[in-house]
């Protein structure tokens, strides 16, 4: 019996009883699908992470207070004092933009209705430095600024909550009993944490200072270097800048961090791909449970056509023959069920699933289709053996 004979064998008893066969794939389908797709939700997050904070820019950089205790907390501070020395060009030349934030959540109502949204005291500079396009209308300029105007720009998703339309330029909100007008709606922009960004009221910092935040500390201090290939030196000169202002020179107790964007995507992806790696091998409980399921299948098939195993054997059949029946009916099933789950996953992944687009990996389909074929193989080992082990006689006396 050669092989094109085994084969073909074994594909005609994949055939003749459709309904086991079909259940089978459906196991297998199952657990194939879930690994892509699941792999393919933590590789969309990543992309989409990835995605969010380049936009913000691969030259910029994040000041902000680390916190300490009693008097170093306040003398260490971020105020526009060390915003002003940030941007001297003599103390720092590849630092091109320096953009002071304050950040506060408020309620912000309409004429219509009212919601919770985070506000943003900051100069005219921080739309192009944090790439915040503004969509409709136009943005705060220095001028807004100097006058305290009470002038504002805010999200998309803000001015929908709000007046159920984006188009909101000129109309008002009231924030603290103070009115404002809305001079421009941003772009929407993709979330890199937490909070919403396209719910957001961004406001001249001169006029949250006056009627919200105070004249506190800062938020952040957002750097931008001149160009990519200048991150380093500017932060090098920003350390120098602020140590000098804050008289520290223990470089391990600094008072203050500074990120780069870079900094941050390398920690948002390490956690991301450990989340991916997570979900990869919850879906592969059930890919484990398909190949349960060709086994239990595959020895129901044995038992029930052990004297056809004895004719063949009496006929001269080998132990090859027998085994490799029985092995490559095992192996075809998880082999479909595989191909099949890919097509599934792959139609799966045109849709949002958790608010993820996911993206699926070549590497990741191979990978799960390969290991449907070894399950084949390592589950379909034993009903295989145990057929191929029978004794002519004893198959030929099974009722």
């Amino acid at each position: 019996m050669n092989l094109l004979e085994i084969i073909k064998s074994a594909l005609r008893g994949i055939t003749s009883n459709k309904l086991r066969s079909a259940l089978t794939l459906l196991g297998v389908l199952i657990g194939v699908g879930s690994v892509i797709l699941l792999t393919g939700v933590g590789n969309g997050s990543k992309q989409a992470v990835a995605d969010s904070i380049s936009s913000l820019g691969t030259n910029t950089l994040t000041i902000r207070s680390s916190g300490g205790s009693g008097v170093q907390v306040r003398s260490q501070s971020l105020t526009m004092d060390v915003v002003d020395k940030l941007s001297d060009s003599e103390n720092a030349p590849n630092i091109a933009e320096v953009v002071p934030q304050l950040s506060s959540s408020e309620t912000v109502a309409s004429s219509i209705t009212s919601s919770t949204a985070t506000i943003v005291g900051t100069t005219s500079n921080y739309f192009a430095v944090t790439n915040s396009t503004v969509a409709l209308g136009t943005k705060f300029t220095d001028y807004d600024v100097k006058r305290d105007a009470k002038v504002v720009v805010i999200g998309a998703t803000l001015a929908e909550t709000l007046y159920s339309t984006t188009d909101v330029v000129g109309d008002s909100i009231t924030i603290d009993s103070v009115v404002y007008t809305i001079d421009g709606v941003l772009a929407v922009k993709d979330s890199a944490g937490t909070s919403d960004p396209n719910n957001s009221v961004i406001m001249p910092i001169s006029r949250m200072q006056q009627s919200i935040s105070g004249y506190g500390s800062l938020s952040t201090i957002v750097i931008q270097a001149t160009d990519s290939d200048s991150i380093s030196s500017a932060q090098s000169e920003a350390t120098s800048v602020l140590m000098e202002a804050f008289k520290v020179t223990d470089s391990s107790d600094l008072g203050f961090t500074i990120t780069s964007q870079t900094d941050l995507l390398t920690t948002l992806s390490s956690t991301t791909s450990t989340l991916t790696a997570m979900l990869a091998a919850v879906a592969s409980i059930s890919l484990v449970v398909g190949g349960i399921g060709v086994t239990n299948i595959m020895l129901v098939t044995v038992t029930e056509r052990t004297r056809e195993i004895g004719i063949r054997k009496a006929l001269g059949a080998t132990r090859f023959a027998i085994l490799g029946q029985f092995l490559i009916e095992a192996t075809v099933l998880s082999l479909l069920g595989g191909l099949l789950g890919v097509a599934v996953a792959y139609a799966l992944s045109f849709f949002t699933i958790f608010g993820v687009q996911p993206v699926i990996l070549l590497s990741s389909v191979f990978l799960a289709v390969g290991v449907s074929v070894g399950i084949g193989v390592f589950f379909g080992s034993y009903p295989a053996n145990r057929a191929a082990a029978m004794r002519p006689v004893d198959a030929l006396r099974h009722d």
